[in-house]
């Protein structure tokens, strides 16, 4: 089943008067001011969509009789079916080079590309999964300190260590009463 959409680009029934036409969709849509300024700014607006043909067309003659030009419009249109030239050949860059001197051979598939023919590049190629692709790190050196103005003090010595205040005495509340 078919299914239609409502659209309105602001057109008005031949000899209509759009003060009329306005006032009559303003009560139709019982809408304001600013909705009718925004129905009758020329834009395409679809006013109601998944309509069956005949409550679309019940749409549209309503609103032909309240002297505005609505189209009823098909929300899947048929596409039309368009046969595709077939593939082009691979580019010459993707074409795998002719077995040689181990140098990879480029033909120029472009002038821009004609500049780098005699680019000499080697014909690198892929390692194998899992292979290890850095160069081995040397096993890492301790640095070279000297030590000797280095001694150790003996047990239960001050390092210099913040003292720890000692505790004041409690101040005297005996004079203190409570009534």
């Amino acid at each position: 089943m078919s299914l239609y959409e409502i659209v309105f680009s602001g057109r008005l029934v031949a000899g209509a008067q759009p003060d009329k036409v306005k006032a009559n969709l303003a009560r139709l849509f019982q809408a304001d001011e600013q909705r009718m300024a925004l129905l009758f700014s020329g834009r395409r607006l679809v006013l109601k969509n998944n309509l069956d043909a005949q409550a679309a067309e019940k749409y549209r003659a309503t609103l032909e009789r309240a002297g505005a030009l609505a189209e009823v419009v098909d929300m899947h249109p048929r596409i039309e079916e368009v046969e595709l030239a077939p593939p082009p050949d691979a580019p010459t860059w993707l074409k795998k080079p002719k077995p040689g001197d181990g140098r990879l051979q480029i033909t120029p598939r472009d002038l821009y590309m004609a500049a780098f023919v005699d680019v000499d590049a080697p014909d690198l190629p892929l390692a194998e999964v899992g292979s290890d692709l850095q160069d081995a790190k040397p096993a890492p050196q301790a640095p070279r300190l000297d030590l000797s103005g280095i001694t150790l003090a003996p047990a239960g010595s001050d390092m210099g260590q913040h003292k720890q205040p000692q505790a004041r005495p409690a101040p005297d509340t005996s004079h203190l009463k409570l009534l």
